[in-house]
């Protein structure tokens, strides 16, 4: 793991795509500084943080795109049930709901 508890994750401990960027770049600027002067162990630390911020990023990614596709699939049985039943007002929620879900998973692909 890192070398850095306090780079795992946010405060909330939820995975987090800005968080896990911002680590992987920590980490590689650590990981040159490191071979810039010859401290393994520093270059050894950038490295081990640059993959924890991978692993994060990819880690809010997948959770990001599981939580769209909840979404749709909700949305668009809320959509169907509002239209079977005449409820405009579920259909269009349901709508919505739907469209959020596939712009969640869009961004997290």
């Amino acid at each position: 793991m890192t070398s850095n508890p306090s780079l795992n994750n946010t405060a909330s401990g939820e995975p987090s795509k800005v968080s896990g960027q911002l680590n992987s770049a920590m980490g590689t600027a650590k990981e040159t500084v490191g071979k810039m002067t010859g401290a393994t162990s520093l270059q050894q630390s950038g490295k081990e943080d640059h993959a924890a911020g991978e692993a994060e990023n990819k880690a809010a990614q997948t959770k990001g795109h599981a939580e769209g596709m909840t979404d749709q699939i909700a949305g668009k049985k809320d959509s169907m049930i509002g239209a079977m039943t005449g409820d405009k007002k579920q259909q269009t929620s349901g709508n919505m709901r739907e469209d959020k879900g596939q712009a969640e998973k869009k961004m997290n692909s």
